[in-house]
């Protein structure tokens, strides 16, 4: 428990340091080059709300807001009035401020862009640290390879086999399991899938979608190829009898190769009371060595399943399969993500599961939570991933956003006069309640999501779910959910 303890503390020492980090570098663009254009700058602050630290140096007021959901920089010239209630007031000394020399809207360009720029910058410095250490991958990021299809659902009813690869999802190609999840995501009735057999023959399918766990759209009964990676051994039984270890990596069992733990699960169940061939790959004596045994499944009916005695290690990659992406290509997968997930918004057909699949900050930090204890080199690679969303987010036309004031600012350039204060303020702070409306409501439903929270409440007030068991038992680990539908924890 103590070391669990210690783990968990630095895993939120690490998430801050990588979730602040991104938040520092947007508001710290802003800052050097308004700094360099001139122009006044009244509050450099990393967080919202009461301040828990600050300190005014050369005029400026540096502070750490109590809730570290974004940030900001005062800029007045750029924004006399609009934010000072959503961002605090600048702490004068109560008497009228003196007035400020306009700013060319050039100068004010270049700050709005700045941000963006400082976020993309450091989305470029993580990704060569990514290309250079590497990173380590498990199959669903190396393939898409399904792990498994489920007997009794439509996708193997029309053709699907597990080991198939699929190759394309509405004739866009797919090369790893992220981009069939993606597709499958944006589509609220179903999607057209090409998969390609063992024996290299095509197969196209329509599948419908239906509503996942997290309330995301996904083909059902179809599932991801995952590492068979054992956490524990229970004493006694089967697994134990036949030498396995923890840490072992299940690679055949029953005379098959092992593509996902639901594949493993399913040989489990239809194998009861049979002796079977099972091979592992272990770590022995500073080398990976194969070693060959037999387990026998038998049925558990304190978990009312059968299973040979093992625990999965759900948060496993494989750490000697280290993936070295390139730069350019990890910021073309970052950016045609957003590209894509934009896209579908605005589409009528796509706009219901698009918006479903939307997370917001609590979403961000659970994913954060699970991949940091997963391995801090992904951690990396997913901050330069949110690095640039935030840089693209930030310069959509929205009043509230980067965007909206370069917006304001061509507006004078062309026009050669300022949009009316009154308008500027108006379309700023409506923005803004939407915004922070739009973040409260992602919130909620992300706590629903990753969290027993909304089960509990519903709990109490439906005798009926009083007695369910919380289908999602853990905070720490978003993966763990990838094995609610399946009830063999084999």
């Amino acid at each position: 428990m103590l070391t669990e303890f210690f783990i968990n503390v630095g895993v939120v020492l690490a998430l801050v340091l990588f979730f602040g980090m991104s938040i520092f570098i947007h508001e710290f663009g802003h800052f050097i080059v308004a700094r360099w254009c001139g122009l006044v700058v009244e509050v450099f602050s990393i967080g919202f709300g009461p301040a828990i630290w600050k300190k005014r140096v050369n005029g400026v007021l540096y502070k750490v807001g109590i809730f570290p959901l974004g940030g900001y920089v005062a800029l007045p010239q750029l924004d006399p009035t609009g934010m000072s209630s959503v961002q605090g007031e600048s702490e004068g000394d109560g008497e009228a401020p003196a007035p400020l020399p306009a700013i060319e809207p050039w100068k004010k360009i270049l700050v709005s862009l700045a941000g963006a720029a400082g976020n993309i910058i450091l989305a470029i410095v993580l990704a060569w640290i990514v290309y250079l250490i590497g990173m380590p991958a498990g199959p669903a990021e190396r393939s898409s390879v399904v792990g498994y299809v489920e007997t009794q659902s439509e996708a193997y009813a029309e053709g699907l086999r597990t080991g198939d690869q699929i190759v394309r999802v509405n004739n866009i190609q797919v090369e790893k399991w992220g981009d069939f999840r993606l597709e499958s995501a944006l589509h609220n009735e179903s999607v057209e899938v090409e998969a390609l057999g063992p024996d290299g023959q095509s197969k196209v399918m329509s599948l419908s979608t239906d509503k996942g766990f997290l309330g995301e759209q996904k083909v059902p009964g179809v599932f991801e190829p995952t590492l068979c990676v054992i956490m524990k051994v229970a004493p006694g039984q089967s697994a134990e009898k036949a030498g396995l270890l923890p840490n072992d990596t299940i690679t055949h069992f029953a005379g098959e190769v092992l593509l996902s733990r639901r594949h493993m699960a399913a040989l489990v169940t239809a194998n009861k009371g049979k002796r079977q061939p099972i091979t592992v790959n272990r770590f022995e004596g500073g080398e990976w060595i194969s070693v060959d045994s037999h387990a026998t499944p038998q049925f558990d009916p304190k978990a009312d399943l059968v299973r040979i005695g093992i625990t999965w290690n759900n948060k496993a990659v494989d750490h000697d399969t280290v993936v070295h992406p390139k730069p350019m290509a990890q910021l073309r997968e970052h950016s045609s993500a957003l590209f894509r997930f934009l896209g579908a918004l605005v589409q009528p057909k796509q706009a219901k599961a698009a918006s479903a699949a939307a997370g917001g900050p609590v979403a961000i930090f659970a994913t954060y939570w699970f991949i940091i204890k997963t391995s801090m080199m992904l951690a990396v690679w997913f901050t330069g991933f949110l690095n640039v969303n935030l840089a693209m987010l930030n310069l959509l036309p929205i009043p509230v956003l980067d965007g909206g004031h370069i917006c304001f600012s061509l507006w004078e350039w062309i026009t050669r006069r300022r949009m009316h204060p009154k308008i500027v303020n108006g379309l700023v702070n409506g923005f803004a309640m939407i915004l922070i409306g739009l973040i409260l409501i992602l919130s909620v439903r992300d706590i629903d999501r990753f969290t027993p929270v909304g089960s509990m409440v519903r709990n109490a007030f439906d005798e009926k779910e009083a007695g369910a068991t919380n289908q999602l038992e853990t905070v720490s680990n978003i993966a763990d959910t990838n094995a609610v539908a399946i009830p063999a924890p084999e």
